[in-house]
């Protein structure tokens, strides 16, 4: 099927003034069970859009893959860390990065993980650092994600985003802090600190 895909603006909306047909969940998920897309398509579910998923240079490979191996030598038993793979929110389906989720992977057998079930999400942040600061941030501070992690290799630090106001009509994080090439930022499961991953171990 050919379709044409409108790329988010800086702020987040969809770009110009064009008429949009926004895609329920389910809807999303029919077109997957019928064929019309792919679980390997390089596309997402934002706030009802779809959006092509960027392509990946080796540096962001190398810092996704340093962030995953940190987080799961840090999460304790109970909890698991996934890359790259959906979330399930009322209105979108994001493929952070990173998530770390409660439970084992067997209990998502019949669903992907939701929000209620993920305590934090990482996403690694190059061209993409608007995009990740803007809905993206807004996807995850709606869904009441705890915390939410930006490995900006721009500006070589991590961003990290707690206290969310879930549904607003701005939905945002009310807590930010910022770690330099030289901290260690904390990683927080159910409001403890369970670790802390300094920042140059993930930075290319």
């Amino acid at each position: 099927m050919s379709m044409t895909i409108a790329p988010p603006a800086a702020n987040g909306t969809a770009a110009g003034s064009l008429p949009i047909l926004r895609l329920s969940v389910d809807q999303y998920h029919d077109m997957m069970r019928a064929g019309i897309l792919d679980s390997g398509d390089p596309i997402e579910l934002l706030e009802g859009l779809l959006v092509l998923k960027m392509s990946k240079n080796p540096p962001h490979v190398y810092a996704n893959s340093r962030l995953d191996d940190l987080l799961s030598d840090l999460v304790p038993a109970g909890w698991f860390v996934n890359s790259q793979d959906p979330i399930t929110t009322l209105e979108s389906e994001p493929e952070p990065d990173a998530s770390v989720v409660r439970g084992s992977r067997r209990d998502f057998l019949k669903g992907h993980p939701k929000p209620k079930d993920v305590a934090m999400i990482g996403e690694v942040s190059d061209s993409t650092l608007e995009y990740d600061q803007g809905i993206k941030k807004r996807i995850y501070a709606r869904a009441a994600i705890p915390v939410y992690w930006i490995v900006n290799l721009e500006d070589r630090s991590i961003e990290v985003y707690s206290d969310p106001t879930g549904p607003a009509d701005e939905p945002d994080y009310r807590k930010h802090e910022v770690y330099g090439e030289n901290d260690q930022a904390p990683l927080v499961l159910d409001g403890q600190e369970v670790g802390r991953i300094a920042v140059k171990d993930v930075l290319p």
